[in-house]
């Protein structure tokens, strides 16, 4: 079992708004030694890999091909959760022993509450946004099945989101937002 962390800050956000991005920023600033990322889609996408005899490297990046598999995985990852609601969240903490955690893809309110029964008051819900335009910009095109489906909506009601990060372009209001939030996580140190 991972040892309790200072802080676990669970990153929210549609496709394209920047959430990885966020989260490298903040972990750049901190430290590797300080501060880990955290995907629950590593998991995931590990375990599907392997039982569809897939390339585990390749749905890990922002390719085409893991678009491809995209909409079978999330069905295949929404079934898992059905039967075990914790299942990818207990597999992504094991092991980390930094005491600043960043979960970058949090998607589902069974993700935050479960964060928040094991981990108590050390998590934090983020909430990366981004216009519309902003993320075509970033190549985004909307997907029926995809973009209206709960891996991609299950946030956007009924969770209480402690930070909210504009990720737009506008460098001097992300370098705002983004102190702010690195001023309140080295105090938990």
């Amino acid at each position: 079992m991972a040892r309790t962390p200072k802080l676990v800050l669970l990153f929210s956000g549609k496709r394209k708004s920047g959430k990885d991005f966020v989260a490298e920023e903040i972990q750049s600033r901190l430290g590797p030694d300080i501060c880990t990322i955290l995907r629950l889609s590593g998991p995931l996408k590990q375990q599907y890999a392997k039982e569809h005899g897939l390339d585990f490297q390749r749905l890990l990046d922002a390719s085409d091909y893991k678009e491809m598999y995209r909409q079978d995985m999330i069905r295949w990852g929404e079934e898992r959760r059905q039967n075990d609601p914790g299942f990818f969240c207990r597999i992504v903490v094991e092991g980390a022993v930094q005491p600043i955690w960043l979960v970058s893809d949090t998607r589902r309110l069974s993700d935050v509450e479960w964060f928040r029964d094991v981990y108590g008051d050390v998590v934090q819900v983020v909430r990366v946004i981004a216009t519309e335009e902003t993320r075509k910009r970033r190549n985004w095109v909307f997907i029926v099945g995809i973009d209206d489906a709960e891996s991609e909506c299950g946030l956007d009601q009924g969770v209480h989101f402690d930070w909210v990060i504009t990720n737009d372009g506008d460098e001097l209001s992300f370098e705002a937002q983004l102190e702010k939030l690195l001023q309140f996580a080295q105090s938990k140190l």
